[in-house]
């Protein structure tokens, strides 16, 4: 991963951005010699965020399960059944 400074990244938005499009390699922005942000191009953004809500899914899943919110799956269908007809 590559680090610029804050003030590279006011000075050469430009040649950043074009960087992230033709790489797609986030750049972590620092300031003051500390992690600021991550700039990352659309695409990978968006997947970030579809693999994100795909593992909230999971986990509430998962929660489910441990907490004994399941249902048989007899139950499931009849519960399902008038949103499947």
């Amino acid at each position: 991963m590559r680090s610029e400074r804050v003030t590279t990244l006011k000075r050469q938005a430009t040649d950043l951005l074009a960087d992230l499009e033709r790489d797609r390699v986030p750049i972590l922005i620092t300031q003051h010699g500390l992690p600021s942000a991550f700039l990352v191009d659309v695409e990978t953004w968006e997947l970030t965020q579809a693999r994100m809500a795909v593992l909230e899914g999971i986990a509430r899943g998962e929660q489910a399960v441990a907490e004994g919110r399941v249902a048989t799956h007899a139950q499931a269908k009849k519960r399902l059944a008038r949103w499947l007809a």
